[in-house]
C-alpha cells in the first residue's frame, strides 16, 4: 500500500440517554480498543446534549461500535458535515456576547457570586467595567471577561 490509498471518513451522529454523553464516549472506547473497530474519534459535545459524535470510515463502523452500549438510543440517519460538527467545536471568547446593559455575574476575585450590570465592554483588551447591583453605593469597576457569566441579556428596544 503506498500514500495514494488514503481513507477517507464521514462523521456520524449517534443518539444517547442526555447525561450519559461522557459514559457512552468512554465504553465506545473500550469497544473500539478491544476489536480494533476502524472510529477515528469520538466527540462529546458540552452544548449538545443527548449526541454524541463518531468519525469513522462508514456506517458499518459506528453500528459495531455502538451495539449492545448501555446508554446508545440510535445511530443518526445519514453523514453530520463538519462545518456542523465545527459549531461544537469552536469556543467564542466570552466576550464576543457580552454587550452594554447585559445582566452578569462575577465569578472570580473579591466580588466573586455578585450581580452586576455591564456599563462598557472593551473588546480590544477583553475588559468589562460593571456595576455592581448588590453595592450600597455604585462604584464601576474593570475586570477581565474571563471574570464574569451571563445571566440575562439586556431587552434593547427594537
Amino acid at each position: 500500500m503506498g500514500e495514494e490509498t488514503k481513507i477517507s471518513t464521514a462523521v456520524f451522529a449517534v443518539r444517547t440517554t442526555a447525561g450519559q454523553e461522557k459514559n457512552v464516549a468512554n465504553l465506545i472506547e473500550a469497544k473500539v480498543k478491544m476489536y480494533k473497530l476502524q472510529i477515528k474519534a469520538v466527540l462529546v459535545p458540552e452544548m449538545l446534549k443527548g449526541y454524541v459524535f463518531i468519525e469513522a470510515d462508514g456506517p458499518h463502523s459506528v453500528e459495531k461500535a455502538i451495539a449492545g452500549v448501555k446508554h446508545v438510543r440510535s445511530r443518526v440517519p445519514g453523514v453530520v458535515t463538519f462545518p456542523e460538527v465545527e459549531r461544537y467545536i469552536v469556543v467564542k471568547p466570552v466576550i464576543e456576547e457580552l454587550d452594554a446593559d447585559d445582566l452578569v455575574e462575577v465569578v472570580g476575585g473579591p466580588f466573586k457570586g455578585m450581580r452586576a450590570k455591564i456599563t462598557r465592554v472593551d473588546k480590544a483588551k477583553e475588559d468589562v467595567t460593571l456595576e455592581l447591583l448588590e453595592a450600597t453605593f455604585t462604584l464601576p469597576i474593570t475586570v477581565h471577561a474571563d471574570y464574569v457569566k451571563l445571566v440575562e441579556k439586556s431587552k434593547k428596544e427594537e
